[in-house]
């Protein structure tokens, strides 16, 4: 499984032969990349319907979006989508080579539109290669995307324990989300191996440094390795 971040909560996952794409926004200081510089994904995965989190959903018309019934119907008639997945909380759908699952995540999920103002509860995708069970299996791989979200016990009581994400994207703007030290509580209760700090440094409300979710990480004794990608770079989970 490999994970490619472009900056803010956009991220690239390629699992065996498919790949999927989350919450593509573009615009942001940390990619060098356009929607068009991006090989085309066979997916695009929508945590909720903000616009720097749907901004260029336009741009991947031809993949196929997953997310809840009322966000998947909105881009499908503002953008032109034909293939759309609708699913909710705690369902998990067969994406080619990979399953998703959506969780909920703690935040607003409001539309511009004329037609609707809600695209449902906003979520997070856990993304593997094999379908979760209650049995553990030591050669699978999972990536938690924890889309906007506060801190919340069903990171410790659900998603750590039962669906152990092997690594961790982790909102740590503060401001509209968990900032540094509730990221790295989030961070602990996950107990992944690693942990990645998203969704920063886009605005001005939200600039921080990522040094900081180390240290917080650190401080409460997580086993947990943090690692800061640059924008537009890969971390291969099966090199490691």
């Amino acid at each position: 499984m490999k994970l490619t971040w472009y900056g803010h909560s956009t991220w690239y996952v390629d699992v065996g032969d498919t790949s999927l794409l989350i919450d593509p926004f573009f615009d942001n200081p940390k990619t060098e990349k356009s929607p068009e510089d991006v090989p085309a994904p066979d997916y695009l995965l929508l945590t909720h319907g903000h616009a720097d989190h749907i901004a260029d959903a336009g741009a991947f018309t031809d993949a196929t979006v997953v997310a809840t019934p009322e966000l998947a119907s909105y881009v499908a008639d503002e953008f032109g989508h034909e293939d759309t997945i609708g699913m909710n909380i705690g369902g998990t759908v067969e994406c080619g080579d990979a399953f998703v699952t959506m969780h909920r995540a703690d935040h607003t999920n409001g539309l511009m539109s004329e037609y609707t103002d809600s695209g449902g509860m906003p979520g997070g995708f856990i993304i593997s290669d094999t379908k979760p069970t209650q049995v553990a299996d030591e050669d699978s791989y999972t990536f938690y995307h924890a889309g906007d979200t506060g801190l919340m016990t069903e990171m410790r009581d659900v998603i750590g324990p039962y669906l152990e994400p092997d690594a961790v994207a982790l909102p740590i703007g503060d401001h509209f989300t968990m900032g540094p030290w509730q990221a790295a509580i989030a961070a602990d209760w996950l107990d992944a191996d690693y942990a990645f700090p998203m969704h920063y440094d886009t605005f001005p409300p939200i600039e921080q440094d990522p040094k900081d979710f180390k240290k917080e990480v650190t401080a409460t004794g997580s086993g947990t390795e943090v690692v800061v990608l640059d924008g537009d770079e890969t971390f291969d989970l099966a090199a490691q």
